[in-house]
């Protein structure tokens, strides 16, 4: 049975070492069990009788799929739409009507915006609603929120843009009318976003580690719950990268488990999980 397979400690220091080159996941010794859990299923459908013969598997693999199976596999990916309230609040009521009447003065109607592991898709079409519903409809302004993760499946589930009612639950009814519809699928109720909020994100893959074919200026960034996955090293570098990308004044939002104590930056502090480029 695949769940009495042992995972050696160098079996693991192998398997954390290559996820760290790879996408910056710091898989400490006390991940040790989660990892063992997580690939058993993994070893289980390949039918594989070793943690060695799996990463011999996914190192073969030259596409890079496998790999992202298993990282995804390592990785949670739990969301909803306005995960996170009180962040879409502060966009709301703060910081766009602020941005956007600097942008009148300035003749500058383009808004760009990222969601820096976007998951399956709930956390940038939050993005877009709340900015949509800000500019009241596109008419002159320009709006887009760029999407990415690491995870191909879950890049997948987020362009095909359907929701179970449970995920749909924090839309407001007014927007939940405006932004999706509601069918039937598999004998289930689904909603599944409109075109008019489906255009206004670009969902890519991107792995944060790598080159970031992103230009900017960006109004605002949305990296919530990724760098848990981080050490401090890696973090400090990924906040810094996002400086450069973002405008004055522009704000970076990060997860409410995560802080930047520790981590040297340039920002300044607004609130919890809230930092703006001065």
């Amino acid at each position: 049975m695949v769940q009495s397979v042992v995972l050696s400690d160098r079996d693991f220091r192998k398997i954390s070492d290559l996820v760290y080159k790879h996408c910056g996941i710091n898989l400490h010794t006390g991940k040790k069990e989660l990892v063992r859990a997580r690939l058993a299923k993994r070893l289980r459908l390949g039918k594989f009788k070793t943690f060695q013969q799996y990463m011999k598997h996914v190192l073969k693999d030259k596409t890079g799929k496998e790999f992202s199976v298993l990282v995804d596999s390592l990785s949670t990916n739990l969301t909803s739409f306005f995960r996170e309230a009180q962040h879409f609040e502060f966009l709301r009521s703060q910081f766009l009507p602020a941005m956007l009447e600097q942008k009148r003065k300035k003749h500058n109607f383009k808004i760009r915006a990222w969601s820096a592991g976007c998951s399956s898709g709930e956390e940038p079409y939050s993005m877009a609603i709340t900015l949509l519903e800000a500019v009241k409809g596109k008419g002159r302004w320009d709006t887009k929120v760029l999407a990415t993760d690491i995870s191909t499946s879950m890049l997948e589930i987020a362009k095909t843009g359907i929701y179970d009612s449970e995920r749909i639950k924090p839309v407001p009814s007014l927007q939940k009318q405006k932004y999706l519809v509601s069918h039937r699928k598999n004998k289930q109720k689904v909603f599944e976003v409109r075109k008019c909020l489906r255009d206004d994100v670009i969902f890519t893959y991107l792995n944060l580690m790598n080159d970031w074919p992103i230009k900017g200026p960006l109004d605002f960034i949305f990296c919530r719950n990724v760098m848990i996955y981080f050490d401090k090293t890696t973090q400090e570098c990924l906040i810094n990268r996002f400086w450069d990308l973002l405008d004055s004044g522009a704000v970076l939002f990060t997860g409410h488990s995560e802080s930047l104590t520790g981590v040297k930056h340039k920002f300044k502090y607004i609130q919890p999980t809230i930092y703006m480029k001065p």
